[in-house]
């Protein structure tokens, strides 16, 4: 039996089962071409099942006018579709409500890879497919192979033809079963002469195209390798699941080890030619250990630039995490680097591959030679000799100090001091400079302090104990304590790191533009980088779609425009843009230090991020840095900004757009509100003059009656030239046009003549004035005032049939006017918006007549003049019934 752990089902594997429960499970019918026969198959399981009692529903099947698959559905009951409206035509498409409401045990539901219409819930099929599932409905589904996203590309090479309808990997990884519909490519193609798949005219199309003998292997090849693929992860899921030690050999699988230190360049690219021999999955695994130091990110990026599935863990024995991971992951193969172990390792037999070698018998080994030498040791902020230096002057300090203690402590007691000072030797240079500060601190103490003194032999057997204790314990500070101090050292470089990060979210997230975004970003990765940067971004579409000509068709490739850079002086020369633009249509970096235009002085990262489980190109992060590989903390801190930047330009994008649905929701409601307005309040006056002008064409009308006439034509004419004064306003104060003329104003004339005026046009209604003797004259445009009072006043009047009242007082440094009525009060819900242009609050039963814009014209002309205006009702309580009384209060600074 292999050595393995405690055996224990793996959490991650029965999280994912976890997961699981409650949804829907999901069955994919695959396919390597049209026609093979996945809806037929599908359809007939369905019909056995139907014909077993169980509920089976077809959501949606695509016929394709194929006579073997209408006569396959006509048995099953159908879920009406439902109709969507799209550029003058009716598309019958999936009605997914209907089929929420209707929670069928089994939909059968045709072409996962399938584009809804415009107006439906979700943009894709398989988003319904997967709130189906949430909802707890099992499924049934057909898909090519070549609709799966990571085969576009190599469909694309062996077909000519890109596929641009395509499901995300994600979506067949969580299917509970794949069901491989398999035909030779032969009987494929006579199907297709035989008129089965399409007709004549279009199966000779197919044949000179898509459907090419050899192009249908080769799609028949990878078909088979998807489903391969998924039976090998079904089968190492369940041995994760029921704690089952591997590997089991049923299919091959490479296991690649990057190092923390030096390069796995060799180690890597020797997997991957094993793995691409053997046709066999590649993963790759870094265990970090305590105290361990270097950097694995540029080995794992490299990793996945191969195709390997990368994996960290964590773990103080090396050899026993590779194994177990190894056995949970099911893999064949290990690939291992030589690497350089220290000369006691090697004397000791020690070695990582030696461990290897006796504990994996169940596994091939593979060993790398060394394709580079021995990797530096880690920069220390003093001369690596210097260390050497500190086991003497410790040592020497410890010997003083003895000497000084000297009759004071017993002899075993002396021995302390020199444990401490092996203590520190360790915490300071490590655990080889600390084994000879032990072995000299040892010397030291028995020579000169450990009876029969100035020699080195030991009398007592209570001095000889001592000294064996001694021993073991400076053997065990050597170890622990050097392990310590190297912990201790990445912990705070880590912790520094952490902070770093933390600063650059803080410092990303404050920026509330997106060109002071794009400013920020540059400045950040300039100095990490220790040189210049800058910021690419795709061309907006609005402005690509403005550009004429090859313009035009640049802006459609993705162009990247630059959009941030310093210095300020720092150019993108022809090779860089050539990089960048590598780097945007492959999502890929490219540039200096990377495989791909490594002779460019920049080099660009790619910004992407996931939306609707896709990865989208947001732009590139260009650097030029001093050397081909930057030091691994500023490495990791690039990494960290890369995810931070993709992560706030998505944010926002985001905001931008919510916004702009905003402002097009508010233009929206605007034209809505004008057109009602319009219609409203032009053909109400128009109709009544144009009555009465036909009504004086007739001579015989009475003297009264004709001046009765010419009054309402001219009392409609005053109305019609009020509301365009009102729109003409409106627009004047939305472009900032108004411009008051402040003088010192008398607030008590000004309420003074607002209500003689209301007087003079409503004879009889009764208005009150509360004007203090004495108040102050603020700086106002009096024309401006007298237009906000006769406003509120006739606003007042329109609402209310009881009495009027106009005030003013001084409140500290502010004067407030103030305007009430008795009426039936705006509703609370009401208030926010009593000052929003065309919006008419609903006080009563019967509406009164105007435009809407008396209030919002008052709070421009206010905020033009420097004050506020608001709104409070009901400031009348009435017992048993609602509160009545509005209260439109003004004010301005003295």
């Amino acid at each position: 039996m292999p050595e393995t752990e405690s055996a224990r089902a793996d959490p991650d594997a029965l999280a994912e089962l976890a997961a699981r429960e409650g949804r829907g499970r999901l069955k994919v019918f695959l396919g390597a071409a049209p026609g093979v026969g996945k809806t037929v198959e599908m359809l007939a399981e369905g019909k056995r099942l139907l014909a077993a009692g169980r509920d089976v529903l077809v959501g949606l099947v695509e016929t394709h006018g194929r006579a073997e698959t209408e006569a396959a559905v006509a048995p099953l009951p159908l879920l009406p579709l439902r109709a969507i409206a799209y550029r003058g035509q009716v598309l019958q498409e999936f009605d997914l409500d209907a089929a929420l409401a209707r929670h069928p045990a089994i939909l059968l539901l045709d072409e996962l890879a399938h584009s809804n219409a415009p107006g439906s819930r979700h943009p894709k099929r398989w988003q319904d497919v997967e709130e189906l599932r949430d909802a707890g409905i099992e499924i049934w589904t057909t898909m090519n192979v070549q609709h799966l996203e990571s085969s576009a590309e190599a469909v694309a090479r062996v077909t000519g033809i890109r596929v641009v309808e395509t499901v995300p990997d994600s979506v067949l990884a969580g299917a509970d079963a794949v069901e491989l519909v398999d035909i030779p490519p032969a009987e494929l193609l006579e199907r297709m002469r035989a008129g089965k798949i399409y007709r004549p005219e279009q199966a000779e199309r197919a044949m000179r195209g898509f459907f090419k003998e050899g192009a249908l292997t080769a799609l028949r090849e990878l078909a088979l390798r998807r489903t391969a693929d998924r039976v090998d992860a079904d089968v190492t899921g369940w041995m994760r699941r029921n704690a089952v030690t591997g590997p089991w050999p049923v299919g091959d699988r490479v296991l690649a080890l990057v190092p923390g230190q030096g390069p796995a360049d060799a180690v890597l690219h020797q997997a991957k030619r094993i793995a691409v021999a053997l046709r066999a999955p590649l993963l790759a695994l870094h265990v970090e250990q305590p105290g361990q130091s270097g950097d694995p990110g540029p080995g794992l990026a490299l990793a996945q630039q191969l195709g390997a599935e990368t994996e960290v863990t964590t773990a103080s024995d090396l050899p026993a995490a590779i194994l177990a991971h190894a056995r949970m992951r099911n893999a064949t193969h290990i690939i291992v680097g030589r690497g350089h172990p220290p000369l006691w390792r090697r004397w000791l037999g020690r070695t990582l591959i030696l461990a290897l070698a006796r504990r994996a018998t169940e596994f091939t080994l593979h060993v790398v030679p060394n394709a580079a030498p021995r990797p530096a040791a880690p920069e220390r902020p003093w001369p690596a000799w210097t260390s050497w230096f500190a086991i003497p002057l410790l040592v020497g300090a410890a010997t003083l100090i003895c000497d000084a203690l000297d009759g004071r402590v017993p002899d075993a007691g002396l021995g302390m001091v020199y444990l401490a000072a092996i203590v520190a030797i360790a915490a300071i240079t490590g655990p080889t400079q600390a084994s000879l500060g032990a072995a000299l601190s040892f010397l030291a103490w028995n020579y000169l302090f450990l009876p029969p003194r100035y020699t080195l032999t030991i009398d007592s057997a209570q001095d000889v104990l001592g000294a064996v204790i001694f021993g073991a314990v400076a053997a065990l500070l050597t170890g622990t304590t050097g392990r310590l101090g190297r912990n201790v050292r990445m912990a705070a470089s880590r912790l520094a790191a952490l902070r770093r990060l933390a600063a650059l979210s803080r410092r990303l997230n404050a920026q509330a533009t997106l060109p002071e975004l794009q400013t920020a970003v540059v400045e950040e990765a300039s100095r990490i980088a220790g040189g210049p940067a800058c910021l690419l971004l795709p061309l907006d579409d609005a402005l690509a779609a403005a550009l004429p000509g090859q313009f035009a068709r640049d802006a459609a490739t993705d162009e990247p425009v630059l959009r941030a850079i310093t210095p300020g002086h720092a150019t993108l020369d022809d090779s860089a843009m050539a990089s960048a633009r590598w780097a945007m249509a492959n999502r890929r970096e490219a540039g200096r230090g990377t495989a791909t235009l490594p002779n460019s002085a920049w080099r660009f990262l790619p910004l992407t991020a996931l939306r609707d489980g896709e990865a989208v190109m947001l732009g590139l992060l260009g650097i030029r840095p001093e050397q081909d590989r930057p030091d691994p903390e500023a490495h990791r801190a690039l990494e960290a900004l890369v995810d931070q930047v993709a992560v706030a330009l998505e944010r926002a994008r985001l905001a931008d757009a919510a916004a702009r649905d905003r402002a097009r929701g508010e233009t929206e409601a605007l034209r809505t509100a004008l057109l009602t307005s319009l219609g409203h309040d032009l053909r109400t006056p128009l109709t009544v003059i144009r009555g009465a002008a036909e009504t004086l064409r007739i001579s015989t009308l009475p003297e009264a009656t004709r001046a009765d006439l010419l009054a309402s034509i001219e009392e409609e004419a005053t109305r019609l030239a009020r509301w365009m004064s009102a729109i003409l306003d409106i627009v004047r104060l939305e472009t900032g046009q108004l411009t008051p003329r402040r003088e010192p104003v008398d607030l008590g004339v000004a309420l003074e003549n607002a209500a003689a005026r209301a007087e003079k046009l409503h004879p009889g209604r009764r208005i009150t004035l509360d004007i203090p003797e004495r108040l102050p004259w603020p700086g106002l445009d009096a024309s401006l005032l007298d237009r906000v009072l006769e406003n509120l006043v006739d606003n007042a009047l329109k609402y209310s049939s009881g009495a009027i009242r106009l005030g003013a007082r001084q409140d500290g440094a502010q004067v407030v006017l103030a305007v009430e009525d008795e009426g039936p009060g705006i509703p609370p819900a009401d208030l926010p918006r009593i000052f929003d242009a065309f919006f008419r609050a609903n006080r009563s039963d019967s509406v009164a007549a105007g435009s809407g814009l008396g209030l919002s014209i008052c709070k421009g002309l206010v905020g033009a003049m420097g004050g506020r205006i608001a709104a409070e009702s009901p400031i009348v309580a009435s017992p048993g019934a609602a509160g009545r009384g509005t209260r439109i209060t003004l004010r301005f600074p003295i």
